[in-house]
């Protein structure tokens, strides 16, 4: 079975050999081509060799179309990143610096004409050809009660969310769920088959209960309901999110998981295996190892953490193994000791 055979058995609750193994390695890529971050991510084909490089040396099953969160701001205009080579390029100059800049904000016709798309494009179109028959190709998308922090900084949309004029945050989050559902569909026509949906918002750890009720969930309806949750994957970075699986699952019908290392597994898995029925018996619990530890870790200190992590998630099936923000600092000695104990303890009879 190849790598995308397996995920997809383990979605279904079919047989399969082992678990999915995910590792979410990005700015290595940059490293391992002995490249600047700013002359790496200049170039859809330094990206996909990046990741096709990664894959190789290291075994796991996914590949990644994404450079860094902060270019979903370039198709608004953003024309300054800040790049450091420890860690992942951001926003270096906001669009929006007053409320006013938002009745200007533009949301491009069609993405895949805006030049901040043709290197994603280029880069989708050899994953495609390389694996896109056998490995999932990974997208990230931020929803729209996220996106506004990549255009106006988190202290500005954080005033306007909280205390802010509805109508004009409403007039912001429409054109950011406006260009959520453009960009979903360009990523799905260019071969991305993992897509995963990046709401930090979608959690009552930053939120509340009731504004994760009025606002969060409704917003979240808006952005997935013209493209459908084909292929989505439920993720609010590392936040914990248990407390709203089960409405996630019956209002929104997303049934991918990718469960913070914050949260109790067991429980996520219980909830989300007991609501399988609803969705056709097809759903997966992606449980998530806090790999910022693994900087520090020794190598019996990763096994035993992927050992427990595993014996959780594969009763019952539907279950991934999966790393957070993988950052830079983390030895490559760790990074393999941490798979080889993936593939091991993930075996399946």
């Amino acid at each position: 079975m190849t790598p995308l055979d397996i995920l997809v058995a383990a979605i279904n609750g079919t047989p399969a050999p082992r678990i999915p193994v995910f590792c979410n390695l990005l700015d290595q890529g940059a490293r391992e081509l002995g490249m600047p971050q700013q002359q790496y991510y200049s170039r859809g084909e330094h990206v996909a060799e990046g990741q096709l490089r990664m894959n190789r040396r290291f075994g796991h099953d996914n590949v990644w179309s994404l450079f860094y969160v902060g270019k979903e701001a370039e198709f608004f205009g953003c024309e300054k990143i800040l790049y450091a080579e420890d860690g992942s390029p951001n926003v270096g100059d906001f669009v929006i610096k007053t409320w006013e800049d938002i009745a200007k904000l533009q949301v491009p016709d069609d993405i895949t004409t805006h030049p901040a798309w043709a290197e994603t494009a280029k880069c989708l179109n050899i994953l495609r050809e390389e694996v896109g028959s056998s490995r999932p190709i990974c997208a990230y998308l931020t929803a729209s009660t996220s996106l506004p922090a990549l255009l106006m900084g988190m202290d500005k949309w954080m005033e306007l969310l909280m205390s802010g004029p509805a109508d004009l945050r409403d007039h912001l989050l429409a054109k950011c769920a406006e260009f959520y559902q453009k960009e979903v569909a360009a990523y799905r026509a260019a071969g991305a088959n993992v897509l995963v949906y990046s709401s930090p918002f979608g959690t009552v750890y930053f939120v509340g209960r009731n504004r994760f009720d009025s606002l969060a969930m409704p917003w979240m309806k808006r952005d997935l309901a013209p493209g459908g949750v084909g292929n989505i994957v439920y993720y609010c970075g590392m936040a914990p999110f248990n407390a709203v699986i089960p409405d996630v699952m019956n209002e929104l019908n997303i049934a991918i998981h990718y469960v913070s290392p914050l949260d109790n597994l067991a429980e996520a898995k219980s909830i989300i295996n007991a609501r399988l029925l609803q969705h056709d018996g097809k759903g997966l619990t992606c449980g998530v190892i806090d790999d910022i530890k693994l900087i520090h870790w020794t190598r019996e200190e990763t096994r035993a953490e992927v050992k427990r992590i595993c014996e959780i998630g594969k009763p019952g099936g539907h279950f991934l193994f999966g790393t957070g923000v993988m950052p830079m600092a983390i030895p490559e000695a760790s990074i393999h000791d941490m798979l080889e104990a993936a593939f091991e303890f993930g075996t399946l009879p």
